[in-house]
């Protein structure tokens, strides 16, 4: 059985200004994210940052990806768009993708929801409890009816976002908001999974629950099927014999 591809695509500039950050994420929030999903052995997985060439993704490389993580935050408007249209073009042949909190206001993510995926936020270090919703989703598996990661910040309703296909996860903050934390959606041939937690100031990623998610959210999304090369193509002679004149 071939082995799922998968590239962490960090942002890595709260990193590298800030010591906090570094405290909590001495690789980098991606490479966290990457180990937490090198524990399953069908994973085959790389990662990628907005400073390399290409932000890491040239085309020969999404072109062997079978899932792409993405977390985003300050960086947005310096990634090219010409990799936005790469991205978008790939998710569409089928490759999954899988968004993770502050990625909600990445020019990716924005770009496939066709909206401004706004919201509101507050950073307080707030308790976050996080329900299943959809217990018998293939992300849920493994999961208690409910997990609570001990400080997040808080991200609430409305969530400018369209109505997901599926959603898998609501989150309630010790605020009293409610978010809709964990939402699914098709786009051409490739599966998007949203997650909300994973603020750079605690510790998200390393809670095994979190690590569970989206190790579950990658076998979800990953393509089950073959590439699909969008065409216009002039079909002059049908199945049925008729010519174009």
């Amino acid at each position: 059985m071939n082995k799922i591809r998968v590239v962490v695509w960090g942002e890595n500039v709260h990193e590298q200004r800030s010591e906090a950050v570094r405290k909590i994420y001495p690789g980098g929030m991606h490479l966290c994210i990457a180990k937490g999903l090198t524990v399953d052995g069908s994973f085959e997985v790389g990662t990628a940052t907005l400073q390399e060439p290409d932000h890491g993704l040239p085309e020969a490389r999404l072109l062997e990806t079978d899932v792409l993580i993405w977390w985003g935050h300050l960086a947005h408007a310096q990634v090219n768009d010409q990799i936005v249209d790469r991205v978008q073009k790939r998710v569409l042949e089928g490759m999954g993708l899988i968004v993770l909190h502050s990625g909600h206001y990445s020019k990716v993510f924005k770009r496939l929801m066709g909206t401004t995926c706004s919201l509101i936020w507050r950073e307080a270090g707030e308790k976050e409890r996080l329900w299943v919703c959809n217990p018998g989703h293939a992300i849920a598996q493994g999961l208690n009816p409910y997990f609570e990661v001990p400080h997040e910040e808080m991200y609430g309703e409305p969530f400018g976002i369209p109505a997901p296909d599926e959603t898998v996860f609501i989150s309630w903050f010790q605020g009293g908001e409610v978010f809709r934390s964990g939402c699914c959606w098709k786009r051409g041939n490739g599966n998007i999974f949203y997650f909300r937690p994973g603020h750079e100031s605690f510790p998200t990623y390393y809670q095994p629950e979190v690590q569970t998610v989206i190790r579950n959210a990658v076998r979800w999304a990953a393509p089950a099927g073959s590439r699909w090369v969008d065409s216009i193509p002039n079909v002059k002679v049908s199945p049925e014999g008729i010519r174009q004149e």
